[in-house]
């Protein structure tokens, strides 16, 4: 039971379907839970494969085979996912992107990332972002329908697992007794990290099986490198986390799970 707990902690933390009344009250909540439920933060990703591919499936299908309904389609299911999220993910890019645009100094930035207000760093990286997506969504379309979505199955559960690597690694820093992040604090345990990579297998499996392992290593490889570099970036400049780096993290490492893949069919059709 606790296990379902969790996981429904996770659905009601990280998404816009509603747990609430008697199911809420038998959740129950504490910070120690929040925490547990960060282990299914990769099943969230589930949920959001199964809406962007549903968006994108059925845009196809809605406008047929034209030279831009891929695009059309790509636009679709990026919306979709960001409904489902509440823009949870894309709000902490922004902030990140302010904060490190915003200031070298260390605690100014940390300053600057608690800003709710959107400036010039941040709207420029949701921008940049959303086209990414969409261009490179585009490009796995024109390699066919199947192809984008597995792309869109193994992206949107291993960009949810990356980030509890730095959980896992990194110290928080900032104003952690006002951060939304403060169950996530402390370091999540190693059967926690098993429990999220257990998460990822059946995807990953399924992209394996349909695209081979030349898309599927093309694809890990360029989401960790991308996790890497941010990983790196975060020490530098930080010292450790935010709440707002894990869903910066988040979107860099999907995009860069899509470049992979894109990448990974380039090569194999010559």
């Amino acid at each position: 039971m606790n296990f379902v707990r969790h996981w429904l902690l996770a659905l009601q933390f990280f998404t816009r379907i509603p747990v609430t009344g008697r199911l809420a009250a038998w959740v129950g909540f504490s910070p120690a839970m929040l925490r547990a439920a960060a282990a299914h933060f990769p099943a969230i990703g589930w949920i959001a494969a199964a809406v962007a591919c549903g968006a994108y499936a059925g845009a196809v299908a809605l406008w047929g085979n034209g030279p831009l309904v891929p695009l059309a389609a790509a636009v679709a299911c990026t919306a979709a996912t960001a409904w489902l999220t509440g823009a949870f993910h894309e709000d902490g890019l922004a902030d990140v992107a302010d904060g490190l645009g915003g200031s070298a100094d260390r605690e100014r930035a940390l300053e600057i990332m608690k800003d709710s207000r959107i400036g010039s760093y941040g709207a420029l990286a949701l921008v940049l972002a959303v086209a990414a997506k969409v261009a490179l969504l585009g490009v796995l379309g024109g390699h066919g329908l199947a192809a984008v979505l597995t792309a869109l199955a193994g992206a949107q559960v291993v960009s949810r697992f990356w980030p509890l690597l730095i959980v896992r690694t990194l110290p928080h820093v900032g104003d952690t007794a006002r951060s939304k992040s403060k169950p996530l604090a402390d370091q999540i345990s190693g059967g926690a990290l098993v429990i999220a990579f257990s998460w990822c297998c059946v995807p990953l499996a399924l992209v394996l099986l349909a695209q081979g392992a030349l898309f599927l290593g093309a694809s890990l490889a360029a989401s960790g490198a991308a996790l890497w570099w941010m990983r790196r970036g975060f020490v530098r400049r930080l010292g450790g986390f935010t709440g707002d780096c894990l869903g910066a993290v988040q979107q860099v490492c999907e995009i860069a799970f899509y470049l992979g893949a894109a990448t990974a069919l380039r090569w194999s059709n010559g």
